[in-house]
């Protein structure tokens, strides 16, 4: 009784997914992929100050992008995937309530962020040379990265909690991802006008845009700072669904009711 509920649970589920879970073989791909990636990069750029801030801001991009993907993947599984196997009820069953049950699977799924985030640091100093372009782009993994982690995996817990099966769950989160990322892939957008709003408008768009500001850029922190409005109202957003709505989501057929 001395520990919050939504710790019990986030202790539970992050247990189920680290220790003889999927967590390790998510985290060492992800480790596979950042090294293949830093090597061509360290590899194949002119050794020019310009290139190297390209190189370490690319690092980071790809490291939130694929981050920010197995977070989903983590918590669009974390309640239709319980339907799915039977286990929701045995947790409904738990005296603990269902809010802090989703606020703990919530808190649960971030543990995946913050283990990409621990892997991608080494690469960023590597190729930053241990310098100040390193620790900004550390420093901006940590705020900008664990802020756009914590929204979008938020809006692939809420996915999960209103859909019965978890391959439509994990589609839909995936689905997500891509209309959000596939602006940032595109030719630069106008930098007025609707283009501008469409990459404000994106939490993903906005968050790799005030990175290069600063990294490639090196334009200052304030600069660009209300780029960073809607990873921030996403976020928000979607925490304050989850904890008011969160007795009416955890339920063992998906809705509110």
């Amino acid at each position: 009784m001395t520990r919050n509920r939504w710790e019990i649970v986030a202790g539970q589920e992050s247990r189920d997914l680290w220790i003889g879970g999927r967590g390790p073989v998510l985290v060492f791909g992800f480790s596979v992929l950042l090294s293949a990636m830093t090597y061509l990069a360290a590899t194949n750029r002119a050794m020019n100050f310009l290139e190297q801030r390209e190189a370490v801001n690319l690092t980071l991009n790809v490291g939130l992008a694929v981050g920010v993907l197995l977070t989903v993947v983590v918590s669009a599984d974390a309640i239709s995937g319980e339907r799915e196997r039977g286990t929701l009820e045995g947790l409904l069953l738990t005296p603990v309530s269902r809010r802090a049950i989703i606020v703990g699977k919530l808190a649960a799924a971030s543990s995946m962020w913050l283990a990409c985030l621990v892997v991608t640091l080494p690469y960023l100093w590597v190729l930053g040379r241990g310098g100040a372009g390193a620790m900004q782009a550390a420093l901006l993994a940590l705020t900008v990265g664990t802020l756009v982690a914590t929204g979008v995996g938020g809006l692939g817990l809420l996915i999960s909690a209103v859909t019965n099966s978890n391959k439509a769950s994990l589609a839909s989160g995936l689905l997500l991802l891509l209309v959000l990322f596939a602006p940032t892939q595109l030719p630069a957008l106008p930098k007025t006008g609707v283009g501008d709003l469409i990459t404000r408008a994106n939490p993903i768009g906005s968050a790799v845009h005030y990175i290069s500001q600063i990294l490639v850029s090196r334009r200052g922190w304030t600069h660009d700072l209300s780029y960073l409005a809607s990873p921030v109202v996403v976020a928000l957003t979607v925490a304050t669904i989850l904890i008011v709505a969160g007795p009416r989501l955890v339920r063992l057929t998906a809705g509110l009711r």
